[in-house]
């Protein structure tokens, strides 16, 4: 007699809401433009009731959160947590990959960068710029945070991906004037991981709402192109590691394989892994699922470099 299979547990997966969490206000809080934030229109705007908390927005003046390992060994990652580009998730992509990744040894810098729809001029390149900004001014205080300058890497969640994979592929972009030195240091990250990252900026795989947001309403055939990483790969493009679960019902896998065709074509493929189940912002994975290997295999990946 056959036995009947037994069902699969649900796929634990963390929570991204909820009040903000004491690592968060206890970590070091570094600003990025302490002599004044660049660009002009910040507008705040009405929060949505069901947003917690950790769903940051508002953000008048960037900044990074440092959490320092208990054990360094001298690197460290910039990590940008995703949010469709209306908020920052810092619980699920910031705090618990702060906490996983300090366990072996990074430090982690937690970015909460400007959002484009919150009045900013120049919306399109306020978050860049942000990015840029963040990689230089962790460069420029590497000797007295204890890191080595030439071992950052950037990882990035959903629309945070597509801001990373901006990162990877424009570090050098110029925008706006240098406002002090910071601005003068290189911001080409070390090496670059993309979680369940938003690529495509046009239909059929875009994530709308985070296009939408920002670029605009009716944006011109050439912004769409200009803020689609995959169509600015080169040979200087940092080393990737693609993470995607084909499951995902908010941002297609699709985005993480045109990521993958065009850094192939460059001559540098990436390392990718596409998961069966996960669906979209599982943060460090499902404890009980095969995509919560990711960290794990990041690492791996990492010290491979």
């Amino acid at each position: 007699m056959t036995k009947p299979a037994l069902a699969a547990a649900p796929l634990m997966i963390p929570d991204g809401g909820g009040p903000l969490p004491a690592p968060w206000l206890q970590a070091e809080r570094v600003p990025l433009w302490p002599m004044g934030v660049p660009g002009a229109g910040f507008a705040p705007r009405p929060r949505r009731s069901d947003w917690p908390q950790t769903f940051l927005s508002n953000i008048a003046e960037p900044e990074l959160r440092l959490f320092r390992p208990a054990r360094p060994h001298g690197k460290a990652l910039l990590v940008i947590p995703g949010g469709a580009y209306n908020f920052v998730s810092i619980r699920n992509e910031g705090v618990d990959v702060a906490r996983v990744f300090n366990a072996a040894g990074y430090h982690v810098y937690v970015l909460a960068y400007r959002l484009p729809g919150e009045g900013w001029a120049d919306r399109a390149d306020v978050p860049l710029r942000d990015a840029q900004r963040a990689m230089r001014v962790i460069r420029s205080r590497a000797a007295q945070d204890g890191v080595s300058d030439q071992d950052i890497a950037v990882i990035g969640f959903s629309a945070g991906g597509h801001l990373a994979a901006s990162l990877l592929t424009g570090f050098d972009e110029r925008i706006g004037a240098p406002v002090d030195s910071v601005d003068q240091i290189d911001a080409r990250p070390q090496a670059g991981i993309l979680i369940y990252p938003v690529i495509s900026m046009a239909p059929p795989y875009t994530h709308a709402w985070s296009a939408q947001t920002l670029l605009g309403n009716a944006p011109e055939p050439a912004l769409i192109e200009h803020r689609s990483p995959a169509a600015h790969v080169t040979g200087r493009t940092p080393p990737v590691f693609l993470v995607h679960t084909l499951d995902d019902d908010a941002v297609p896998y699709q985005n993480s394989v045109m990521m993958a065709d065009a850094l192939t074509k460059a001559g540098h493929p990436p390392e990718m892994h596409l998961f069966a189940e996960g669906r979209h912002g599982f943060g460090i994975g499902p404890s009980n699922g095969p995509a919560g290997e990711w960290p794990v295999l990041a690492q791996k990946w990492l010290l491979r470099l």
